[in-house]
């Protein structure tokens, strides 16, 4: 049955530059835009000269961006236009800004210069940061960890993305989002008088108020070695006034939470796991 109504027409067509006619010339260069254009054959193209259109093949033909005529024009001689038609059963590259996120398959993000591959699913949407800490030497008894942080460096550390930022032990998120922040510990206590030994994260919404958001407490006596990690998330809204630092807290001041330079002992983990709420 015959289409009713008017025919879709779906297609890339384009018009080619102005073209200037040399004479004794056969052969032209085809552009849009200054750039070389390709027409998938000659049948895909209208082409005018002198007033006239061109018979495909007879006429003219092309190869790559070259349309040559059958014969040589001359002074006088006019191209009134080059139409490219494109592959009618394609269609072809879409312009720039008119593919929106909703209509594309894939996840995309709030963010309207980012796209992430993959379906509806997080796994396959991607991990875009993940940074990891320590401290390079031990801290002596209870207080926040403000000195001898690092990035971790050796053994092929699994770093994406940008890095956390720190400064006397106050970190600094690199993009919003929700993070996952885990903090571990290795302490150890020689005196009888600790009993206990708390890691926690701290963190501020304002850049000047902080306050206590996770906590682990470990018991502790003389010759005490142990570990333990905290972990909690943190919607980063922005970047500027949202931070975290970490602090041990034990029932005495003889004890220390170890570090190390070459494996981690005390450190932390930073993982964007999504858009900021």
């Amino acid at each position: 049955m015959a289409y009713i109504g008017k025919t879709p027409v779906i297609g890339n067509f384009q018009k080619c530059d102005s073209i200037s006619v040399v004479n004794g010339q056969a052969a032209y260069t085809l552009q849009v835009g200054g750039s070389n254009v390709s027409p998938q054959s000659e049948n895909h193209m209208l082409v005018s000269l002198n007033g006239i259109l061109q018979a495909p093949t007879d006429s003219f033909t092309v190869s790559g961006s070259t349309i040559t005529f059958a014969s040589a024009l001359s002074t006088g001689d006019v191209i009134d236009f080059v139409m490219i038609l494109g592959n009618v059963l394609d269609l072809g590259v879409p312009s720039d800004n008119t593919v929106s996120l909703a209509k594309l398959t894939a996840t995309g993000t709030k963010d309207s210069t980012t796209f992430l591959r993959g379906d509806n699913s997080f796994a396959n949407a991607g991990i875009t940061m993940a940074d990891q800490w320590r401290i390079s030497a031990a801290h002596s008894g209870s207080g926040y960890i403000t000195s001898n942080w690092e990035r971790i460096d050796t053994d092929n550390p699994g770093l994406i993305g940008s890095a956390m930022t720190q400064s006397s032990g106050e970190f600094t998120f690199p993009s919003t989002g929700t993070y996952l922040v885990s903090f571990v510990t290795s302490c150890d206590a020689d005196s009888g008088n600790v009993t206990y030994i708390f890691s926690e994260i701290w963190m501020t919404p304002d850049n000047s108020t902080y306050s206590q958001t996770a906590a682990v407490a470990d018991s502790a006596e003389a010759g005490y070695r142990g570990s333990s990690n905290v972990i909690t998330l943190i919607n980063v809204n922005n970047t500027s006034n949202v931070k975290v630092k970490f602090r041990v807290n034990g029932s005495a001041e003889t004890f220390n939470a170890n570090g190390n330079s070459t494996y981690t002992r005390t450190g932390v983990t930073f993982i964007r796991l999504g858009d900021s709420t």
